[in-house]
C-alpha cells in the first residue's frame, strides 16, 4: 500500500506562483513514476506533468514552459512548481503513483494505482 499526501495548494492572483508537494510513503517499488493531475469543476481529470523513475519528464501543452515537475528520491517527495498561473489553472490537483519505470507505461488515469486526496489551487484575476 502506498500513501500520497499533497500540500501547498492555495489561492493566488493571475501571474502568481505556487509549489505543490506530495509526500510518498508506504511500500513502493524501488523505481516508479509519478504524475500530477488536475480536475476543474465539471471537467474530467487531466494529466498536467509526469516524471519517470529516471527523471524523464513530460508536460501537457497547457503546462509546458510554466510548470516544473521534480522529485527528491531520498525524501520521497514529488513537487510541482507552478509559475505564471492563469485562471484556467484553477482546480483540484492530485499526485498519482505509477508502478512502472518509464512514462510510456504511465499514460491515462488507469495506469496510476495510488492517488492523493488532492490540493485545491485557485487562481483569480
Amino acid at each position: 500500500q502506498v500513501q500520497l499526501v499533497e500540500s501547498g495548494g492555495g489561492s493566488v492572483q493571475v501571474g502568481g506562483s505556487l509549489r505543490l508537494s506530495c509526500a510518498v510513503s508506504g511500500y513502493t517499488n524501488s523505481r516508479y513514476s509519478m504524475s500530477w493531475f488536475r480536475q476543474a469543476p465539471g471537467k474530467e481529470r487531466e494529466g498536467v506533468a509526469k516524471i519517470s523513475a529516471y527523471g524523464a519528464t513530460n508536460y501537457a501543452d497547457s503546462a509546458e514552459g510554466r510548470f516544473t515537475i521534480s522529485k527528491d528520491n531520498a525524501e520521497k517527495i514529488l513537487y510541482l512548481q507552478m509559475n505564471s498561473l492563469k485562471p484556467e489553472d484553477t482546480g483540484m490537483y492530485f499526485c498519482a503513483y505509477c508502478a512502472r519505470n518509464y512514462l510510456d507505461y504511465c499514460g491515462g488515469t488507469s495506469d496510476f494505482t495510488y492517488w492523493g486526496q488532492g490540493a485545491q489551487v485557485t487562481v483569480s484575476s
